[in-house]
């Protein structure tokens, strides 16, 4: 007989929700491993995380470790892609939260509409005693009675209760909190959380929980009253002997779910440029609509005090060597006094070289604002510089066929990704970006010179984004036509090595 608790939709649901979410745990663990520790305190301080998972031990000095030096490689097996892809770790857990979200709101809408709630919904306090009865029948390895389950037991009720209405919830609040285009428009949200870290943090425990949920409940299927589970699972009725059948499908299922986990992270790593281009293609729809459409707003140090700044700054890259370019260090030595920004091009139909006297002679922009890295470490500055919009408009009128701006670097690619000679490092940024306040080119961090391991003597600052867009050791910055005209065509060189996407806020 068909039981009215179990309608298709809600065992469809169920069996969409279980498929998407190992997409997200799987490209979770894969962004966890490109920064393997845990901080309550937002400058990441070494030897201050409450929780890492490397037994590296980091030096106390600035500047001479990059966070991809800390990186873990972990296998295609367990995350998403796997083997140190944390960019495109992080667009498949884009892609996967965005379905998730949407079969979620089409569960939870079905659940309201249909009365179903109150199969998982307590609505007497009785159900506190009995989820304690079932408690310590369980850890006395017993099974309550199959009357206790209509269609659940009490404590089946409240673990149901807290995942969809706590957990998931939480998961939810605490991943828009570590969005820099969150950040940038709305920082006394972030600081609500605790800042990004106790963001993060939060959002890690949260996917603690979610796990061991899913096991546990998948696990009681087969091991508590499986003979009423199973039918009802697989085909919505109560009789049990159709028990075999339901088993044989359930387990079947689960291991077509499993091995297709497992082969996303293979078909993507066979072809990464291809898997960025279908990835990017797929989510960035949900960015325009989301996340794109919040601007940052002027007044950051309103948000954040000196009391917030940082102790410790990590970064991302190694100040440029002999092999890389002399002329820089020719420049370091001199302590850029002959240093010239190259700014303009053929599209311009001029050059100006500038110093770093004419750039201060500009108006001054300088705010406090929270760095992070797409790794998830994050460190808060007062950064002091100039407008690149400013700086761009020494040029004249912007030329009718520019789209873009090239900032090129001194420093070269830490890596090619097809192991080709390294290139110098590039990043291109679209027009709204430019037109943003708080775009702009640092030569003073906290009241200082710019230090050498953080870009000096002038870096790119894009507060709405992640710290990969942000050129440090800037060599000349251009007026382009189209992004696809350079390195791989992607907008950059992080994207060039599929590792985000071009114009990202997330």
């Amino acid at each position: 007989m068909v039981d009215p608790d179990f309608p298709l939709w809600l065992r469809s649901t169920h069996l969409i929700n279980f498929l998407l979410m190992g997409i997200v745990l799987r490209s979770g663990w894969e962004i966890l491993a490109s920064l393997p520790r845990l901080w309550w305190r937002n400058d990441c301080k070494p030897g201050t995380e409450w929780l890492r998972f490397t037994r590296r031990r980091l030096p106390k000095e600035e500047g001479v470790y990059t966070s991809l030096m800390d990186e873990r490689s972990a296998h295609p097996l367990l995350t998403l892609p796997g083997r140190k892809n944390v960019g495109l770790g992080r667009h498949w857990h884009g892609l996967g939260v965005s379905l998730w979200l949407l079969n979620g709101l089409v569960y939870v809408v079905l659940l309201l509409t249909t009365g179903l709630w109150r199969r998982i919904v307590p609505t007497s306090w009785d159900v506190f005693g009995q989820a304690w009865d079932s408690l310590v029948v369980y850890l006395g390895f017993g099974v309550p009675a199959i009357e206790h389950f209509q269609p659940y037991d009490a404590l089946q009720m409240l673990g149901y209760t807290v995942i969809v209405f706590g957990v998931a919830p939480l998961m939810i609040l605490t991943g828009i909190a570590m969005s820099p285009a969150v950040r940038s428009r709305f920082p006394w949200y972030v600081k609500l959380w605790g800042g990004h870290q106790g963001a993060r943090s939060v959002h890690f425990l949260g996917m603690v929980v979610m796990t061991l949920f899913i096991i546990m409940h998948v696990g009681l299927v087969f091991l508590v009253h499986p003979e009423y589970n199973l039918p009802h699972m697989v085909f919505g009725v109560t009789d049990t002997a159709r028990y075999a059948q339901a088993f044989t499908i359930a387990v079947a299922t689960i291991v077509v779910v499993v091995g297709l986990w497992i082969a996303l992270s293979y078909l993507t790593l066979a072809n990464r440029p291809r898997a960025h281009r279908v990835l990017v293609t797929l989510t960035e729809p949900v960015r325009r609509l989301a996340l794109a459409r919040f601007k940052p707003r002027m007044g950051r140090q309103r948000s954040f005090t000196e009391d917030d700044l940082s102790e410790f700054h990590w970064t991302n890259g190694l100040p440029p060597t002999a092999d890389e370019s002399t002329e820089w260090l020719a420049h370091r030595d001199a302590g850029f006094t002959d240093w010239r920004l190259q700014l303009g091009g053929e599209l311009s139909g001029k050059t100006l070289q500038l110093s770093l006297e004419d750039l201060q002679r500009l108006p001054r922009t300088e705010y406090i604002a929270v760095h992070t890295c797409m790794q998830g470490w994050s460190a808060t500055s007062k950064w002091a510089g100039v407008s690149l919009q400013d700086v761009l408009d020494l040029l004249g009128p912007r030329p009718p066929a520019a789209q873009y701006v090239l900032i090129t670097s001194y420093g070269l690619a830490q890596e090619m990704i097809d192991h080709r000679p390294r290139e110098p490092f590039y990043s291109v940024l679209d027009l709204d970006t430019v037109a943003e306040p708080e775009t702009i080119l640092a030569y003073e961090r906290n009241d200082r010179p710019l230090e050498v391991h953080l870009g000096a003597p002038l870096r790119l600052r894009v507060e709405s984004q992640h710290g990969y867009k942000m050129v440090k050791w800037i060599r000349s910055i251009e007026w382009i036509v189209d992004y696809a005209d350079y390195g791989d065509g992607r907008g950059g060189t992080r994207e060039d090595a599929a590792l985000q996407a071009f114009n990202g806020r997330i």
